[in-house]
């Protein structure tokens, strides 16, 4: 009997010794300012670590250092938010959970002077508009609705995207 007894005393004991309690990340509530160019209080080149410390309930992440092909990036798919800080930009598509300084994401593509005057680059998807902070990228949808947003705090000229 004490054979059988001690090493299932040994066993339970060890099942109880790992098991541990587990937090579940909260994170804040995401809010675009499109006008500053920033996410709560981030600008699009924070770094990695700044925006994983502010945001900690990321779906993946990669470093800068990494050879992939858009550089280091914070992602968010559950949210529909991505940062993309090797190339300093923010991007926002259509099932984005959070709030947006200007209603922007499902506006026409013709109400959106009201916000942001002409823009600085237009083509049949997507208009460029300049900012204080860098650049503004809104893309269309078929009905000529907004449905995916990018902003950074570089220019057009010096944009690099990842595709």
């Amino acid at each position: 009997m004490k054979k059988i007894f001690l090493p299932a005393l040994v066993l339970l004991i060890a099942t109880c010794a790992q098991a541990q309690l587990k937090t579940t990340t909260i994170c804040p509530a995401f809010y675009i300012d499109i006008l500053d160019g920033k996410v709560n209080e981030l600008y699009p080149n924070s770094t990695n670590g700044e925006i994983k410390g502010k945001f900690p309930c990321f779906t993946s992440t990669e470093e800068e250092s990494s050879p992939s092909k858009c550089g280091g990036n914070v992602l968010y798919k559950d949210k529909d938010i991505y940062f993309y800080t090797g190339r300093d930009y923010v991007e926002i598509r259509e099932k984005f959970k959070g709030k947006l300084s200007i209603p922007l994401m499902g506006a026409a593509r013709n109400g959106l002077f009201k916000w942001l005057g002409l823009p600085k680059i237009k083509d049949a998807g997507w208009d460029a508009f300049q900012t204080a902070y860098g650049t503004l990228i809104l893309y269309f949808n078929k009905a000529g609705r907004v449905n995916k947003i990018q902003f950074s705090t570089k220019s057009t000229e010096s944009l690099n995207l990842c595709e």
